[in-house]
């Protein structure tokens, strides 16, 4: 089995890269730099290919040709740096219309890929206040919300052509090597860690090998279509899960971030941190996937150990 992965070398796709191909499949990367990206910590035996461009129906129609599955994963940083106009451009630029390439690459191919799991996020859902978030629940109305509701059409677009379309709604990534954890910790080694804003917004997390995980479950049921929430069945609160932090370094949890503070220093982007969600995973649930760190502590345990 041969599965093209996008975004493969990001914090998620080079932990996938390395399970696909531990379990037996051949693994094809695209990638904007496949010589920096053979230097990084893939799979050993995946082919690296360069990402077409947009508008090259041949190129997107040729990466795709003999893949068994894709999955999508494409996608800038959205905690890079300021949303500033050129920012926002290539949030959309980097899901939206890669997206849609990679859906046309498999429409211009008299048999195309009979799968595709294709990232998004809870970003999806807007800011919300407590109460519990599943799949069924509607989109918001901010920028992270149009992005995920256009992302997501994109990847659907797929299913006119026979294809089986999961979309992974990814919540907060906890894990060694990056993603948010990476930059959650530093105050805390400085003594300085705290809960962001009030502290009682939640956090829909979750721990990067169950990420994984749900990626491979849905490449692998028949049955899992449709939306499914990639975050753990334990949402806390922004203070719970300093305290958490704190916790697992041997550090303290005293120093909160001011919500002006925040904004000053990152703009439209701050509200992404200071408004929260309670993400629950019940379409995961329901399909039978066994969440190896359901816990919160448990979680922070494995990915902070000898931080």
């Amino acid at each position: 089995m041969t599965v093209l992965v996008t975004g493969g070398t990001g914090f998620i796709g080079r932990r996938l890269c390395a399970h696909l191909a531990d379990a037996g499949r051949t693994v094809r990367v695209l990638t904007r730099d496949p010589a920096r990206a053979a230097g990084r910590s893939l799979a050993h035996d995946a082919e690296l290919r360069a990402t077409p461009r947009a508008g090259d129906a041949a190129g997107w129609r040729d990466a795709v040709a003999g893949c068994d599955a894709i999955v999508n994963l494409a996608g800038e940083s959205v905690a890079a740096g300021r949303w500033t106009d050129a920012r926002k451009r290539a949030i959309v630029a980097s899901r939206v219309e890669t997206t849609r390439a990679l859906v046309a690459g498999c429409r211009a191919l008299a048999q195309p890929p009979p799968v595709l799991v294709s990232a998004s996020a809870i970003g999806y859902y807007g800011p919300h206040g407590d109460e519990e978030i599943s799949e069924p629940s509607p989109p918001g109305h901010d920028f992270l919300s149009r992005v995920c509701v256009d992302w997501e059409a994109e990847a659907v677009a797929a299913e006119g052509l026979g294809m089986r379309v999961a979309r992974m709604r990814i919540g907060v990534v906890l894990g060694r090597g990056g993603g948010a954890l990476a930059r959650m910790v530093t105050p805390f080694k400085l003594y300085a860690g705290g809960p962001v804003g009030s502290g009682r917004q939640w956090v829909s997390w979750i721990h990067l090998d169950d990420v994984v995980g749900l990626l491979a479950f849905a490449l692998a049921r028949d049955d899992v279509r449709g939306p499914m929430n990639a975050t753990a069945p334990d949402p806390r609160t922004m203070r719970d899960l300093a305290s958490a932090i704190g916790a697992a370094l041997g550090r303290p949890s005293w120093a909160p971030v001011p919500a002006f503070a925040l904004r000053l220093a990152l703009g439209e982007m701050a509200e992404m941190l200071l408004q929260g969600q309670r993400v629950v995973p019940r379409a995961a649930l329901g399909a039978g996937y066994a969440f190896l760190y359901p816990k919160l502590e448990d979680a922070l345990r494995e990915a902070l150990a000898g931080a």
